[in-house]
């Protein structure tokens, strides 16, 4: 007993530090304002003491660009409008967001939700409570507020412990932010980054927003049985039994009222025609979805997978949303698209600079400079493909702890990592899996993470003595299982050699 007491003492330590370490980094648009004059400073340094490589691709000698030269200001001050409207992130990310931020004020994805969870037989609840949250990633917001209280609720009602439905929850909403069965906003954003960073040493090398869906979905199956395993054998156990109080019983969740049903039947039959439409366009050799030489790759449906997004997610929010009276006229669906448009007023703030410092990264030559090294020192360890993938999931699983924005810690590291690997032969597409697979896992006991405050105001509804230490006691035993899960998935795909996604394979080769 006094070793367990030990430990947790020790364990609580390191979560404080933990957290005061997190407080004290700047904002991540101020890091990377911080980043972009680092680069600026390093490209100077860098020319001055002659830092130089073999470009292993067209065999030239590629030196540092001095950005605080004559030319180099010039190029600063004339380009920086073009460096933040051309950044490709942000376009797609605005556009996705319009079509989801109708679902979502509709009320459509909150009662996708309900419809899921509320209708659930006991035996298949805890799957399905986790494999809903992984599915609600497609509006990142929704299964935080909706799902993980309603989970509690929910297992109140069959007789089991709040806290374990709640943790089955986030586990899926966040620990399982990488899986999906659908293209949510995240997939086109850390795409654009990634097609940036792979432009630093290949222009012309494209990033598709389906780059990880095949593994994205059998993630999504892998991450379920994992968490509903861990929540079954693990969590609940160890909580034990809840005793109710009056609240507790008097408590109750409404299911979906007849309106709200017949808003789903049609906005349902809106994707089966949509649905059809593109498959029309598609299977015939000649079809209009087709792309150049009846390419379904390189086809309008894929590389416009944004645009198809937004008309699909629009067309279905603005159905669900007219038919349950949400919506009585046009100005309500352009409010529910500039509240969506709100919400991302932070995420331009941070696109400003990380915009400049991917430019400013990409005109020094730094990001070649670093890769060519870097690769050279990989390669020279000879510990393979599988070894680095695992210390990169577990680097980005680190960093995790620190910093929660994945598409930040993304516009950091994929400069860096994306042309290294693809050096040594391995894709963007590769790279960008595994470093959401290391972001994911560690999501549900990283104090950082922006939901986190909120979580612990669900538990605290149920144990009024919840804190950051019961969060991480609570959740630690997902991220384990779920690193150790995903990690073996990742070594059965790449031993099989499976591609990420349509099109995108695992190895890369130089031009």
């Amino acid at each position: 007993m006094v070793d367990v007491k030990k430990k947790q003492g020790f364990f609580t330590k390191m979560l404080n530090w933990t957290e005061k370490a997190g407080n004290a980094l700047p904002h991540p648009a101020t890091l990377f304002a911080l980043f972009a004059l680092a680069a600026l400073i390093f490209s100077a340094v860098g020319s001055l003491l002659g830092w130089e490589v073999i470009h292993p691709g067209t065999k030239e000698l590629v030196k540092p660009v001095n950005l605080l030269s004559h030319d180099g200001i010039h190029r600063i001050i004339l380009e920086m409008v073009e460096n933040f409207t051309s950044f490709a992130p942000l376009g797609i990310v605005l556009v996705a967001m319009l079509g989801i931020g109708i679902a979502e004020q509709s009320g459509l994805i909150g009662a996708i939700i309900r419809l899921l969870v509320l209708n659930t037989k006991q035996h298949l609840l805890t799957f399905i409570v986790v494999f809903t949250g992984i599915l609600s990633n497609l509006a990142s917001d929704v299964g935080y507020v909706l799902l993980i209280p309603l989970a509690g609720v929910i297992f109140i009602a069959v007789g089991r412990h709040p806290i374990a439905g709640m943790a089955a929850a986030f586990a899926g909403v966040s620990g399982g932010f990488s899986a999906n069965l659908v293209l949510g906003t995240v997939d086109p954003l850390l795409a654009g980054l990634s097609q940036e960073a792979a432009h630093i040493l290949d222009p012309s090398y494209q990033v598709n927003a389906t780059a990880n869906y095949y593994f994205m979905v059998a993630s999504t199956f892998v991450i379920a049985f994992a968490g509903t395993f861990v929540t079954e054998k693990l969590v609940e156990p160890r909580l034990g039994t809840y005793i109710k109080n009056e609240r507790d019983k008097a408590e109750n969740f409404d299911g979906l009222s007849p309106i709200e049903k017949r808003g789903l039947i049609y906005s349902s039959l809106v994707f089966l025609l949509v649905f059809i439409v593109i498959l029309i366009g598609i299977i015939p050799e000649d079809g209009f979805f087709r792309g150049v030489n009846g390419s379904i790759l390189n086809s309008p449906l894929i590389k416009g997978v944004v645009a198809m997004l937004f008309v699909v997610a629009g067309l279905m929010g603005l159905v669900y949303g007219f038919t349950t009276k949400v919506f009585k006229n046009d100005a309500d669906v352009m409010d529910g698209m500039a509240k969506s448009m709100k919400t991302l007023a932070s995420y331009l703030v941070l696109v400003f600079f990380a915009a400049q410092f991917v430019a400013y990264f990409k005109w020094s030559n730094l990001g070649i400079i670093l890769a060519v090294k870097g690769a050279g020192v990989l390669m020279a360890a000879e510990i393979g493909l599988i070894p680095l993938m695992i210390l990169f999931i577990l680097l980005s699983a680190a960093i995790n702890m620190l910093m929660g924005s994945a598409s930040a810690k993304w516009a950091i590291l994929a400069p860096i990592f994306i042309p290294m690997f693809m050096i040594m032969g391995y894709s963007p597409e590769l790279s960008q899996i595994v470093y959401r697979i290391g972001d994911s896992v560690t999501n549900v006991i990283s104090p950082m993470m922006s939901f986190y405050a909120l979580i612990i105001a669900f538990f605290q509804k149920y144990d009024p003595k919840a804190g950051i230490g019961t969060i991480i006691a609570t959740m630690l035993p997902y991220t384990l299982i779920f690193l150790v899960a995903w990690i073996l998935l990742l070594v059965v795909w790449l031993l099989v050699g499976i591609p990420l996604g349509p099109g995108a394979k695992v190895f890369y080769t130089l031009p």
